[in-house]
C-alpha cells in the first residue's frame, strides 16, 4: 500500500496537521506531539471534537433560560456532539465511499453548529465564549472540507 502526503494550506487550518492518504484510507495524523495548555488546541481530531462538544455543553449551562434558547440549545448540543460521533464512524468506515459520506456529515454538522450558535441569545459575559466556539466550529468545518478535497 503506497501512501503519499499532502499538507493542508496554512490558511485552512493549523500547519502542524497533515493529511495521509492511501487508496483505502484517509486519516489525520499528528505531525508532532505538542504539549497542551489551556490556550492550545488538541490536534487529535477525535479528542478535538470531543472537547468541542464538552465546551458546547458547558456554554449551554450558562445561557439565560428563555424559550428560544432552550429550543435552539437542544439543536446546538445535538449538532456539536454529532461532529465527533460521525468522525469516529468515519474512522471505522467500510470503504472509501462510506468514509467520504461520514466526513461530509461531519462538515455539515459543524456548519449547522455555527448556525444554532448564532441564534442563541447570550448576554455580554458569554459573547466571547460564543465567538470562540463559533471560530472552532468554522475551523472544524475547514478541516473536514480539506479532508474531503484530499479524498475525492
Amino acid at each position: 500500500m503506497r501512501k503519499f502526503e499532502n499538507r493542508i494550506s496554512k490558511s485552512e487550518t493549523n500547519p502542524n496537521i497533515k493529511i495521509l492518504i492511501s487508496k483505502s484510507e484517509c486519516r489525520i495524523a499528528k505531525r508532532s506531539r505538542m504539549s497542551h495548555d489551556e490556550n492550545s488546541k488538541p490536534y487529535d481530531l477525535e479528542e478535538r471534537t470531543a472537547v468541542f462538544a464538552e465546551q458546547s455543553r458547558a456554554f449551554v449551562k450558562r445561557l439565560p433560560r428563555t424559550i428560544g434558547n432552550i429550543e435552539d440549545a437542544k439543536q446546538f448540543i445535538r449538532a456539536s456532539g454529532s461532529i465527533g460521533a460521525n468522525y469516529i464512524e468515519a474512522n471505522e468506515a467500510i470503504g472509501k465511499k462510506d468514509f467520504v459520506m461520514k466526513i461530509k456529515i461531519c462538515r455539515r454538522e459543524a456548519k449547522e453548529t455555527s448556525y444554532w450558535l448564532r441564534l442563541l441569545d447570550v448576554d455580554g459575559s458569554l459573547e466571547r465564549q460564543r465567538q470562540q466556539l463559533s471560530a472552532e466550529a468554522k475551523e472544524l468545518m475547514n478541516i473536514f472540507g480539506a479532508i474531503l478535497r484530499k479524498c475525492e
